[in-house]
């Protein structure tokens, strides 16, 4: 009740709230444009953001937020000299990438290494697809399954029935038997 009498109150107050919404204004400025650069930062809301951006030392830290970022992942591999090799799945599943990402020569930029991120994990789960593919009727089934993580064997064995079915529609009535 003290503090409500001191003259010029007020207008500090005012004054501070005026500040802070400039720096609201720049925050959310700056938040922004790193959502334009990376877009899967839209997936997250600002404070998970900021906890991602203000580790920049430390790439680990955004472990928690991979499966808001990139459906499928939950963790990512990283060693000693935080360079990133894999991806695991909830479910334990590892592929590895067809080349390793270094955290540290993006020199604290996590969206730029994101991005790197998400183009090898692209090309890594194709290379792997295509190696399943190549593998399908080399295998038995039941140890094909085994090898492959499992989206990777939903996608070769849908393939390979589209394949089967058109096949068997082009040949006919026969084909249908």
């Amino acid at each position: 009740m003290a503090a409500t009498g001191l003259t010029g109150l007020l207008d500090k107050l005012n004054d501070s709230h005026t500040l802070l919404e400039k720096i609201n204004k720049g925050l959310n400025a700056y938040l922004e444009k790193k959502r334009l650069f990376f877009p899967r930062f839209f997936f997250l809301s600002n404070d998970e953001m900021l906890e991602i951006l203000s580790e920049t030392k430390d790439p680990t830290r955004v472990q928690p937020h991979l499966k808001k970022l990139f459906e499928g992942i939950a963790k990512l591999d990283f060693d000693a000299k935080v360079d990133i090799h894999a991806m695991m799945s909830s479910e334990g599943e590892k592929i590895k990438f067809i080349r390793s990402i270094s955290t540290s020569e993006t020199k604290g930029a996590v969206e730029k290494w994101l991005i790197q991120v998400e183009d090898v994990m692209l090309k890594s789960v194709r290379n792997v697809i295509e190696q399943a593919y190549v593998g399908y009727p080399n295998e038995y089934r039941s140890e094909w399954v085994t090898n492959w993580p499992g989206q990777v064997v939903l996608c070769v064995s849908q393939i390979y029935w589209t394949s089967e079915v058109q096949a068997a529609l082009l040949t006919g009535v026969k084909g249908l038997t």
